[in-house]
């Protein structure tokens, strides 16, 4: 069921988004070459710890998943891109990582994702970050009142086919509110003009994320981590975003921190 939000609602959303936000960049900042994943978990866990929130993945279990997912972030590196399950590995120069986080505080769920390169970064790969940035961009300039579903997808779409990119539909942007995931589905590719048409007290979680070189997904041994069909590397930007009358609110936005 898609639900809409009053006005007062999404105020109360802002302080899950806040926290992502920081919660992110900080993680970012902190993990460098020779950071655990495990250890940027541990580290997500305390600030949830002292903020009080609540982690929408450690008991997270969806059909898809081969059990409770039982980390509170994701942490997908180099051909991984989704839902990556954190383990015991110790990040090298280069490695592109991908960190999702999303958390609930009074009862809202804020949800968010940034891609960086720890150490000397590869010029593919920085251009592939720097694609998912733009679509998501794009896509936050189509979450207007007006607009459609298909609109949205649409924007994200023109971005990645003009940077050679091939888009996976099976897993996009959606719903947020109560829960972390709702409807309606946005998929990262479609037709303009087409879908469920945007309404203000609409809040979407708007997730642009591409490999290198394929646009096909298969499932890591751990049962979670979705990986490259063909090794490439993928990235994956991330923003939860309410539709107003005003514009689109970025609800997890960073760039108050000073940082992107």
């Amino acid at each position: 069921m898609i639900e809409l939000r009053t006005t007062a609602e999404i105020e109360q959303m802002r302080p899950a988004g806040r926290f992502v936000a920081e919660t992110l960049a900080t993680l970012r900042d902190e993990t460098r070459v020779g950071t655990n994943l495990l250890d940027i978990d541990r580290r997500a866990h305390e600030l949830i710890r002292k903020a009080g929130a609540t982690s929408c993945y450690i008991d997270y279990h969806p059909s898809f998943g081969a059990s409770p997912f039982g980390k509170v972030l994701c942490t997908s590196v180099n051909d991984a891109v989704l839902h990556g399950l954190p383990f015991d590995y110790t990040l090298r120069d280069g490695d592109l990582v991908s960190l999702d986080f999303a958390v609930s505080i009074d009862g809202w769920v804020a949800d968010s994702a940034v891609s960086f390169v720890v150490g000397t970064p590869r010029d593919e790969d920085l251009r592939l970050i720097e694609t998912t940035e733009k679509a998501l961009d794009a896509a936050i300039g189509a979450a207007v009142a007006g607009n459609r579903i298909g609109d949205i997808s649409a924007a994200v779409a023109e971005i990645a086919r003009g940077a050679g990119y091939s888009i996976n539909t099976d897993f996009g942007g959606h719903g947020v509110g109560r829960e972390m995931h709702g409807d309606p589905h946005v998929p990262n590719d479609g037709k303009a003009g087409r879908g469920y048409p945007l309404r203000a007290g609409l809040v979407l979680a708007l997730e642009p994320w591409f490999l290198a070189s394929t646009d096909r997904l298969i499932t890591d041994a751990d049962g979670w981590t979705l990986r490259s069909a063909d090794g490439s590397r993928g990235a994956h930007s991330e923003h939860t975003i309410a539709i107003t009358e005003e514009g689109p609110l970025v609800l997890t936005d960073r760039a108050w921190l000073g940082v992107a």
